[in-house]
């Protein structure tokens, strides 16, 4: 019998849960079943493996050699696969683009810039509210680009694994009625707002505990909070059921207007993100740029973001 990787595999489910009925389990095989597949390893291996008795199973010098090749083997094959599938999926001798972005004011005009320029190129993209679950399609090949923010300086997912790019930050602004007591002022306080409900999209990222702490330092607990949908918190705004967070570069609807908050307490900032070692690497610059493009025509779209960006320089497009 020649030696097979779901042999190792054998090998450290039973050294990893210390007995063979447990690593049976473990496995989903019948213990017998599993003894008799560890003893034809033993077999072309050439010696025992465990030390068995009623209180488990041990390595014996043998075993502890065949684990320790095991324990480089297995993760070595394991990222051969997935830079495989990455490679496969990533690009099939046409470059393409698919990109996976959280809800955001960018896409649009990512996808509007690629096509213009590369109208041959095939182009796909999806949505999530989670920026984990887009990297971790990146990660795994399935998507070659994650266009996702942070709240402030927060790290995103899987930073030691992917290259981020910031494309932009935007201050978080609020959303009022048009015909709202505050609408006509300049900017807001914070504090100004301790009694209205608030509608924010979700995410997994620390925006809501910022904004929790935000309100805190402003003095109240929010009194009703509603995480849900675009539309779901446009409507709650415009019956006048809530004030909603928002990005300064969000596009307003009718009824609506879009207010600074001193002090700028929440701030945003747009990532792209690639895995360094994937063929789509190559085009990352090329995507970087759209991205800002897309997202300076956004600022320019917003005039009072616009004229708000005059005064805080900070903001705005990476250049």
């Amino acid at each position: 019998m020649d030696l097979e990787l779901r042999h190792l595999k054998i090998v450290r489910a039973v050294a990893e849960a210390g007995s063979v009925t447990k690593a049976a389990t473990q496995l989903g095989l019948a213990q017998p079943s599993l003894t008799a597949q560890l003893k034809r390893i033993e077999r072309t291996l050439g010696g025992a493996l465990f030390e068995r008795d009623r209180n488990g199973a041990r390595p014996t010098p043998l075993g502890e050699l065949v684990l320790t090749r095991a324990r480089v083997l297995l993760p070595a094959v394991r990222e051969l696969q997935e830079e495989a599938v990455r490679f496969a999926n990533t690009y099939t001798g046409i470059a393409g683009f698919r990109i996976g972005a959280t809800h955001g004011p960018i896409l649009g005009g990512l996808v509007e810039r690629l096509t213009v320029a590369h109208p041959s190129t095939p182009i796909s993209t999806r949505t999530s509210w989670s920026a984990r679950e887009l990297t971790t399609l990146v990660s795994a090949g399935r998507l070659d680009f994650a266009l996702i923010g942070t709240c402030g300086e927060s790290a995103p997912p899987a930073a030691e694994a992917m290259t981020w790019a910031v494309v932009g930050t935007d201050p978080v602004f609020v959303l009022l009625r048009e015909d709202h007591p505050l609408a006509a002022e300049k900017e807001l306080e914070l504090s100004g707002l301790a009694g209205e409900g608030w509608a924010l999209t979700p995410g997994d990222g620390c925006f809501s505990d910022c904004f929790a702490g935000a309100c805190a330092r402003a003095g109240f607990v929010p009194r009703n909070v509603y995480e849900t949908d675009v539309a779901t918190c446009l409507h709650l705004v415009k019956a006048g059921k809530a004030v909603a967070l928002c990005q300064a570069t969000f596009e307003l609807t009718a009824g609506l207007v879009m207010m600074p908050v001193a002090g700028t307490p929440l701030r945003w900032r747009h990532l792209l993100g690639w895995h360094p070692d994937s063929l789509a690497a190559r085009t990352a610059p090329l995507v970087t740029d759209h991205a800002r493009d897309a997202h300076a025509e956004a600022v320019r779209r917003n005039g009072r973001y616009a004229d708000w960006l005059v005064a805080n320089p900070g903001f705005g497009t990476i250049p």
